[in-house]
């Protein structure tokens, strides 16, 4: 099985936290769309496996019309086999999302929607800079949840100035809605972003890691109490609701990224488009790939595996350590991990490497210290 994402590189407004791929002008969204269509029939022979994922991330999907997401639809089921019930997905704003909007949607071949509401607390949301309100929030996926069951929805925590009190706030009323998945980041403050310009001139408090970690453990005893199963560091799923997506992205499934700055991987190769959106389409309508490609050497695939192993729930099986890697991997692996295991963030159990609560929080930074390094 495979998947297919298509970035969509446009917002209404550039939220201060953000540094993806994105423009914020619309002035050549029919050349993008036409530009999208094209690749996808430029590589029409990447993937030979059923398709059972379509995701519409960016930027902000939700911006185009329903008309312009069918036509890319239409254009990935007329060129691949995809399966009958695949799962395809739409990243959605609030302010795009009205009951007429909701509706239509639920009428076209999007089965699941992942909607950006990061915090219903105005404060919160200007502090963000988001393009809707609290209200907006509440109110789509009151409707939302009338016409879709396959719903996520993000939030953020580690803001400043974020009592535990408002956090768990926050998650209760996710909670109230009934929404099956749920993912959740930690404020970051990215280099050339708005956010740290601002905390650099004073204007806004910095992150503080103990009050996120706070957070953090909040959430995961939160969610876990409500029937959620915690596969993925970010991301909280009731059984049969995790995003196939992303979890096939974790465990090493090919994948086609269509669009400016868009990631694929074969098997073997991992490959990026360029993040410019003039020079993307002018590549584009010149029938050339604008794309960098690296073949991953087995000690990039170790460091991959243990990093999404340590993220989620499948875990770092020693094993397949020893099986696909060699026993010179797996020694430098048990060698390394045993400072994590003395202070309780790594445990083996059954022939398995994972993370304990106590170290699921900083599992990327361990993770760095277990990979292999010339």
């Amino acid at each position: 099985m495979a998947g297919i994402y298509i970035h969509i590189p446009f917002c209404k407004q550039a939220c201060h936290y953000c540094d993806f791929h994105f423009s914020t002008t619309m002035k050549k969204k029919d050349e993008m769309i036409a530009a999208l269509i094209h690749e996808i029939h430029l590589r029409k022979n990447e993937i030979n496996e059923p398709v059972e994922t379509i995701y519409f991330g960016g930027g902000t999907p939700s911006v185009l019309s329903n008309a312009e997401i069918d036509a890319i639809l239409e254009t990935i089921f007329s060129l691949f086999d995809v399966v009958e019930n695949p799962e395809i997905t739409l990243e959605a704003n609030p302010d795009d999302l009205n009951t007429d909007r909701i509706i239509e949607l639920s009428k076209s071949k999007i089965n699941r929607l992942s909607i950006g509401i990061q915090s219903f607390y105005e404060e919160d949301l200007q502090l963000m800079n988001r393009a809707h309100n609290a209200e907006e929030a509440l109110q789509c996926l009151k409707t939302a949840t009338q016409y879709f069951d396959n719903i996520s929805i993000d939030l953020i925590y580690g803001m400043p100035n974020m009592s535990l009190d408002k956090w768990r706030s926050n998650v209760n009323l996710a909670l109230s809605l009934n929404i099956p998945h749920i993912s959740s980041y930690a404020l970051t403050v990215e280099p050339k972003t708005a956010l740290a310009t601002l905390i650099k001139k004073g204007k806004i408090a910095n992150t503080d890691d103990g009050l996120a970690h706070e957070h953090f453990l909040a959430l995961v005893e939160m969610l876990e109490n409500a029937g959620f199963v915690h596969y993925e560091l970010s991301n909280f799923g009731k059984p049969e609701y995790f995003s196939k997506n992303n979890s096939a992205y974790w465990l090493r499934k090919k994948y086609v990224g269509i669009g400016p700055s868009a990631h694929s991987f074969d098997g073997e190769n991992r490959s990026w488009n360029i993040a410019n959106n003039a020079i993307y389409i002018q590549k584009i309508q010149a029938n050339e790939l604008p794309n960098e490609v690296e073949t991953l050497s087995i000690q990039d695939r170790y460091n991959e595996y243990v990093m999404t192993g340590l993220r989620t729930i499948w875990d770092v099986s020693l094993s397949k350590i020893d099986n696909d890697f060699g026993t010179a991997y797996l020694n430098y692996l048990l060698e390394n991990a045993a400072y994590f295991i003395k202070k309780e963030q790594l445990i083996i159990e059954n022939n398995v490497l994972k993370t304990t609560l106590k170290g699921k929080f900083f599992c990327d930074g361990i993770a760095s210290e277990l990979f292999m390094i010339d």
